[in-house]
């Protein structure tokens, strides 16, 4: 455990110095997979589905915020969603001019949730991304949760029905029917529902639990999340029918709880066995505090005073020795 907080001490010190560098790093990182799943799963207009166009967008993405990355990533959607389909392409539109208003009127300052979700999808570890939300986050990124949820069920839809909606169609009725297709991806799609209604309250529960003044609130807060999300959607998948994905909810929510485990130790560790209660007061009011100290391990610094250096700068004499040591020069003789 020494080690491991060393290490995490020297990763608050690095990222502290180089800020400036990692932050954008990390937007590159995150921009250039979320490109790269938007390619891969819908990239329909080969003008913008090449890698290194996306390594360009990622690139101007690392110098914006969170919801400049969002805004890029939906025009990049609906080129794709337009080359495939113009009836899908407004569908798309619809949608991203709802999520719109909702996010930015309930939930402009959490982006990154509404990103990482999808890319989460992708990777087979949703699950994490309600936990971490309701660990990191105040309440209202539910919101930026649900956006995203949404976003990776239409985007998927699209994908699985793709063959459908971009049919030439010589049938009076063929807009309208793909028109239906696509609308069909978010009204009638009863998974996204069942794992929209987990992912809020999953989110709902861990906030509130790791806001309770109890002894590892924390822990408490994502294992009940998790707990929560593993019950809730298996019952939902056995009634839907949908069984074959029960492994991969058990799968993905143990390695969520790993990542929730590798959150709490770097932004609440908390050393519990040295809990103190204070009591003081004022003129007006009586406190009663409780401290819980973090759990830190800090380098000493070591400093090496050379008094036979080769060097005659590396040489300290008696007097500049006992000034530094604060001690009467007589006794160095």
């Amino acid at each position: 455990m020494t080690t491991l907080l060393e290490l995490k001490e020297k990763l608050i010190r690095f990222y502290g110095k180089n800020e400036i560098y990692v932050k954008p790093a990390i937007r590159f990182v995150l921009a250039l997979f979320t490109f790269l799943m938007i390619n891969n799963s819908i990239g329909y207009m080969k003008l913008v589905s090449k890698t290194p166009v996306a390594v360009i967008l990622a690139l101007v993405c690392s110098m914006l915020p969170a919801n400049g990355l969002i805004a890029i990533a939906a025009l990049v959607v609906l080129a794709d969603l337009y080359a495939l389909s113009i009836e899908v392409c407004l569908v798309g539109l619809l949608m991203f001019a709802i999520i719109y208003f909702i996010y930015f009127r309930f939930s402009p300052k959490s982006g990154i949730n509404a990103v990482l979700t999808p890319v989460c999808f992708k990777l087979h570890i949703p699950y994490a991304v309600p936990v971490g939300s309701g660990l990191l986050s105040e309440a209202y990124s539910v919101v930026s949760v649900a956006c995203g949820t949404v976003i990776y069920f239409f985007i998927h839809g699209v994908s699985e029905n793709a063959s459908a909606l971009s049919d030439a169609a010589e049938e009076t009725d063929s807009s309208v029917s793909k028109v239906v297709v696509a609308l069909n991806q978010l009204i009638g799609n009863k998974e996204m529902y069942l794992v929209l209604g987990i992912f809020i309250i999953t989110t709902l529960i861990v906030y509130v639990v790791r806001k309770l003044d109890i002894e590892h609130s924390w822990t408490v807060a994502w294992a009940s999340g998790i707990l929560f999300e593993a019950i809730g959607l298996t019952a939902g998948y056995i009634l839907l029918g949908i069984s074959d994905k029960i492994a991969g909810v058990i799968i993905g929510s143990v390695i969520s709880g790993v990542i929730a485990m590798i959150i709490q130790f770097l932004f609440f560790n908390l050393d519990y066995s040295r809990t103190e209660r204070l009591q003081f007061e004022d003129d007006d009011y009586y406190y009663y505090v409780k401290a819980v100290p973090k759990s830190l391990v800090t380098e000493k610094d070591k400093q090496i005073k050379r008094f036979n250096g080769k060097n005659e700068k590396e040489r300290l004499n008696k007097k500049k020795f006992a000034e530094e040591m604060d001690i009467d020069e007589n006794l160095l003789d």
